[in-house]
């Protein structure tokens, strides 16, 4: 049994550009999957947030109207009432990784929020790269690669092929144009190797250690492969 840690928003507002707050958190499909799919074949999880906050679920992702149909937020929203691992989550300054095999970042603007600036995610990815342990990313989660600092100061993950949320996936949606700055444009900004897929469509990225999915279409296909890493 591998112990995966979830690194997730706690974050339930998102600040746009003209300093007005959107309501959001994490993006259920991009959570519950993963998650269903590493404790089904038969690994941990342990949550952990900037501060130990309950991660909010951005309630777009779990309304029937918005999120295409009945059926999926329905189930999205029992796992997220019923699952304990969301319910109790560690503090990330209080993080041991020493304890851990792998890591996980489910998206949602929440991560855009917070985790694009939070030096101990940062730091935690750094180190699980840097000791060998499968990281997996999906959607707006790879905001959280961007505090990620080597003992030289350089990012080590640029170094790697990675995807994640497109702008043009951001201008398809509600808010290309409202956006403090668009993840795509900020992760290439900072010498990464963003490869972009065709929009809202499954995509994936595994490179070494790392697997990255672009979207919440990407979240099984990253779970899996996530899970082929940590054997």
């Amino acid at each position: 049994m591998a112990k995966i840690l979830f690194i997730m928003t706690g974050a339930n507002e998102w600040t746009l550009n003209d300093g007005t707050k959107h309501t959001t958190g994490y993006w259920a499909e991009e959570a519950v999957v993963p998650l269903q799919a590493f404790k089904d074949a038969g690994h941990a999880v342990t949550v952990a947030t900037p501060g130990g906050v309950v991660p909010p679920a951005d309630p777009v992702s779990l309304d029937p109207a918005l999120a295409g149909g009945d059926e999926a937020p329905a189930r999205f929203r029992e796992a997220v009432a019923a699952a304990p691992e969301f319910a109790a989550p560690l503090d990330l300054a209080a993080i041991d990784l020493t304890g851990f095999d792998a890591l996980y970042v489910p998206g949602g603007h929440g991560p855009m929020e917070d985790l694009s600036g939070d030096p101990h995610a940062g730091a935690l990815l750094a180190d699980a790269l840097a000791s060998g342990k499968p990281v997996g990313l999906v959607c707006h989660g790879l905001a959280a690669l961007l505090p990620a600092a080597g003992p030289d100061g350089v990012n080590p993950f640029a170094a790697h092929r990675i995807t994640g949320f497109t702008d043009r996936e951001e201008h398809l949606g509600a808010f290309g144009d409202k956006a403090p700055w668009l993840l795509q444009t900020r992760l290439e900004a900072a010498g990464f190797n963003f490869q972009a897929g065709e929009p809202f469509a499954p995509h994936v990225e595994v490179d070494r250690t790392v697997v990255t999915g672009q979207n919440p279409q990407s979240s099984r296909a990253a779970a899996d492969e996530l899970l082929k890493l940590i054997g």
